[in-house]
């Protein structure tokens, strides 16, 4: 009853965090998108090599500035029977785009005094996409059966929260840390019973992520505040500073924090539920065990969970963050310089406080596991976990 009041509270305080906070549709109408344009699908015919005209900062090998270059001009029939002439954008090559590949066009409208006019947009990647998610959605149906659909269920309305919610509630200028907290503990909520089922197991392991999602917010704002973290620290976060307005700086901030806390959603969901489910299997085979007893016996599995799931953590975010890397492999400065600036910094910051959280999270959840499961019945508590052996 404890650790039911302690989600009802949490859950209701999400809820009303959410109603205060919910976008007015009041927030800044600056669009990085061109008025009038619209996007149109279409099937490449023919490419071809032509010298396009521009300025262009190559310079060649003998130290002159070409006054041309090489650019592919793309001819391609739209969805209405017109063809029209396009140049692709600078990179791409003939093979990239044979015959029948599907793309998409920008079409500019005719107006006073100036010419309709037709733009390269991108390949049209639907399809593939569209198969590769739907490959995953049918293997993790097969392979985990009802439990793994219901899974797939909550990511999609995890996903329905980001985009109905927390992206227009920060675009809309609402506090990050309330939009973060709030919209990160509705989803935790939803997501850990719908695919685990709600048993006391389950509760568990929620008390447990959200413990977690309060330590990971509470070293983000500290690792904010201490490294005096920039919100503008690149031409993407002052291209979008500017379309926010005269918040977009407040925004940003904000929008760190409410990074900083997603990303440590789906590892602590893993690391919480594999402990609750590891402690009730312990308490299975030893009914007369202690809490004490189950939680260091609980602990001897965390410890090697933490040793394998803080890679996990740091080479997700460094597979994230590649480019930067690659930028810290051609910066001509120091180490130290380079790590500790921008970009490099903020990313530093969210690796080490979703992995610090994590952390702190197995033991917590440990011993919450073990004390609910000594106080219920022994084979009792519901649901099936998943471990991970090591």
């Amino acid at each position: 009853m404890l650790l039911t009041a302690v989600v009802v509270v949490c859950a209701l305080a999400a809820l009303l965090g959410i109603a205060l906070t919910w976008p007015s549709g009041d927030g800044p109408r600056t669009t990085l998108s061109d008025a009038g344009v619209r996007y149109v699908g279409a099937q490449v015919v023919d490419t071809r090599m032509q010298s396009c005209d521009g300025t262009v900062e190559d310079v060649l090998p003998d130290g002159t500035v070409p006054q041309s270059v090489q650019c592919l001009q793309v001819t391609a029939r739209t969805s209405a029977g017109r063809e029209v002439d396009v140049f692709a954008t600078s990179g791409t090559e003939a093979a990239d785009l044979p015959a029948g590949t599907r793309v998409t066009l920008e079409h500019y409208p005719a107006t006073a005094g100036e010419a309709e006019v037709w733009a390269w947009h991108d390949v049209d990647r639907t399809l593939p996409l569209g198969a590769f998610a739907l490959a995953f959605a049918l293997v993790t149906t097969l392979v985990a059966g009802l439990r793994g659909l219901r899974a797939l269920l909550g990511l999609g309305i995890a996903f329905a929260v980001l985009g109905v919610y927390m992206l227009p509630a920060l675009v809309a200028g609402q506090d990050g840390l309330t939009v973060a907290l709030a919209g990160s503990t509705a989803i935790v909520v939803v997501v850990l019973y719908l695919a685990h089922g709600v048993s006391l197991r389950t509760t568990t392991a929620l008390v447990g992520t959200l413990l977690g999602l309060a330590m990971v917010t509470g070293l983000g704002v500290l690792g904010a505040h201490v490294a005096h973290l920039q919100p503008v620290t690149s031409e993407d976060t002052f291209a979008l500073a500017r379309a926010l307005g005269a918040d977009g700086v407040h925004v940003l901030r904000g929008v760190f924090l409410s990074g900083v806390v997603l990303a440590g959603i789906g590892v602590l969901n893993d690391v919480t539920i594999t402990q609750a489910a590891a402690v009730w299997e312990l308490r299975a085979a030893d009914p007369s065990a202690s809490w004490r007893t189950l939680t260091a016996r609980g602990m001897r599995i965390g410890r090697d969970h933490i040793a394998s799931t803080v890679y996990t953590i740091a080479f997700a975010y460094a597979g994230a963050s590649l480019p930067l890397l690659l930028l810290l492999e051609l910066y001509d400065q120091p180490l130290l310089v380079t790590l500790t600036g921008g970009a490099f910094a903020e990313e530093i910051v969210r690796t080490l406080a979703g992995a610090t959280g994590l952390v702190l999270a197995i033991p917590l959840t440990t011993v919450v596991a073990a004390i609910a499961a000594v106080g219920s019945p022994p084979g009792r508590g519901g649901g099936h976990g998943h471990a991970h052996a090591h």
